[in-house]
């Protein structure tokens, strides 16, 4: 997993930083490509701020500095609960913590990696990075960005396994900090005010932008998350042995001895435990369908560069750069969307695997009933998110114009990307079914995949490779034609895998790998 993802980093930036050699050949297209970004607080908000308008590096990296930086730190989250509380909810914890080791080594251990795969993937980063003809000094700071942000989390982390008593919770629990500091962030580099604009210094994401790759490497900032991160993983040691092995400082509460109406199916069990993240992502897929609903209206600006244009509108659509636009940030809010599906699937395994699902089996419950009603919630889930993206950006876009036919455009545009996401979902059935073992390569066929789309056409590879994504079916709306013949394939490629999904799991032991 980590070989893989660190390709991924390092394969994303240095296309990145190669594809825009080509899209601002001059400086004069830098100049106005940074100051479209630094003049809108929208884009300022979600991407950060371009310190330097005439370096080639500062605006080739302006969204990997700050989003990139996002899914560093997700991976260090990842990696570090992987190792450390879910360890011990399957009880690998206690087989180690049986041998002759020290209370504090999986904790130690787990952070010791996280901290390797970072410094690892700097060094990586940097090296593409220099390879494509950026400076190396700008390119090793833009690696120790990325860096300072992956250890500060890899702490936080740390500390959210103490707090939490289960994987799951730690998780969300780190995601949570990581959206406020994000917030934090965003807030303080579209802020107008000097008081405002401190909130930066508040965010671990905040200090990779402040380090300033390209526009004067401020190499300090490297010491702020440092030094954050010795703090917080100080903490965590503290608290790692004041708690029982298996618990967590922050008690779950009792549930009740019976279950109430509302558990009689498991449809509703799966509800119950998908509800609360499902709230999660439907507000922030609202919050981001009325911000790009907002943003719409200064593409114009942004893209005043003629390559920028063309390569735009080739990727996005065919009518015009606000429909370009929108096509392509809402096919970006499919891809995640698809996420969503793979997580509610994938807990399928990880009921299975945590020997919750045998005492359900063994009531009238079959297990194609049982599979099918997690696949209800994957499914309708991923319709709410695009529905609310669609929803919240047609309605902006509508007050924004003036014309409430706008909505109508926006909101259809968003739902096509359905079944495409669908089939992510159905793929991590069929693979739970046949192979549980590598559920995960949901994961790594969803990153595959955005890897096809967001490059091959910038690397020129052959269609027949890039048709292997199922988001490269899915029609450019709005501003391109519409063909249901794309749709209907998706969704019954998405049937026949889901099919194949179920018959296996019918057949195989339940357990098995």
């Amino acid at each position: 997993m980590l070989a893989a993802w660190m390709a991924v980093f390092v394969f994303v930036a240095a296309y990145s930083a190669k594809a825009t050699v080509d899209l601002y050949p001059t400086l004069a297209s830098r100049i106005a490509a940074a100051d479209a970004i630094n003049g809108s607080q929208a884009l300022v908000a979600v991407y950060g701020r371009v310190y330097d308008p005439t370096s080639l590096g500062s605006v080739a990296l302006i969204k990997l500095g700050g989003l990139g930086a996002v899914f560093v730190a997700m991976l260090n989250v990842v990696l570090v609960v992987r190792h450390t509380r879910a360890d011990e909810e399957s009880g690998r914890a206690e087989l180690t913590g049986g041998a002759p080791c020290g209370r504090l080594a999986p904790l130690a251990a787990a952070f010791a990696a996280a901290v390797l795969v970072d410094l690892v993937l700097a060094l990586l980063t940097a090296a593409g990075l220099a390879a494509t003809g950026l400076p190396p000094a700008g390119s090793v700071a833009f690696g120790l960005a990325w860096a300072g942000v992956g250890i500060a989390f890899a702490a936080v982390a740390a500390l959210a396994a103490q707090l939490a008593t289960s994987a799951r919770a730690a998780t969300a629990l780190a995601a949570a900090a990581l959206a406020v500091v994000y917030v934090l962030r965003a807030v303080g580099d579209a802020a107008g005010s000097a008081r405002l604009s401190r909130l930066t210094w508040l965010s671990p994401v905040g200090w990779a932008q402040q380090f300033r790759p390209y526009a004067g490497d401020r190499w300090w900032v490297l010491a702020v998350s440092l030094g954050f991160a010795a703090l917080i993983a100080a903490a965590a040691a503290a608290l790692a042995v004041r708690r029982d092995l298996g618990a967590g400082l922050l008690s779950e509460r009792p549930g009740p001895a019976r279950g109430g109406h509302g558990l009689r199916t498991p449809l509703a069990l799966a509800w119950r435990l998908h509800r609360g993240a499902l709230l999660g992502w439907a507000a922030g897929f609202a919050a981001v369908g009325m911000l790009l609903g907002g943003l719409a209206g200064n593409v114009g600006s942004l893209f005043n560069n003629p390559s920028v244009r063309e390569l735009i509108t080739r990727l996005g659509g065919e009518k015009g750069l606000v429909d370009a636009f929108l096509a392509t940030e809402l096919a970006f809010a499919g891809i995640v969307a698809s996420a969503y599906g793979i997580q509610v699937v994938t807990r399928l395994r990880a009921e299975e695997t945590g020997l919750r699902a045998e005492p359900l089996l063994a009531t009238a419950v079959g297990r194609v009933r049982w599979a099918l009603s997690h696949i209800v919630i994957a499914l309708a889930g991923t319709t709410l998110l695009m529905a609310l993206a669609g929803g919240g950006a047609g309605l902006v876009r509508g007050l924004q114009t003036g014309d409430a036919g706008e909505a109508g455009r926006v909101f259809p545009a968003a739902l096509v990307q359905l079944p495409a996401a669908w089939v992510m979902a159905a793929i991590v059935l069929a693979v739970f079914g046949l192979a549980p073992r590598f559920v995960a390569a949901g994961w790594a066929a969803l990153a595959a995949f955005v890897v096809l789309g967001e490059l091959g056409p910038l690397m020129k590879l052959d269609r027949r490779v890039m048709d292997l994504s199922p988001f490269a079916h899915v029609p450019r709306l709005p501003g391109a034609p519409v063909s249901a013949a794309p749709l209907l394939a998706l969704t019954a490629v998405a049937v026949l895998l889901g099919a194949a999904g179920l018959a296996g799991l019918r057949r195989r032991d339940i357990g098995g790998a």
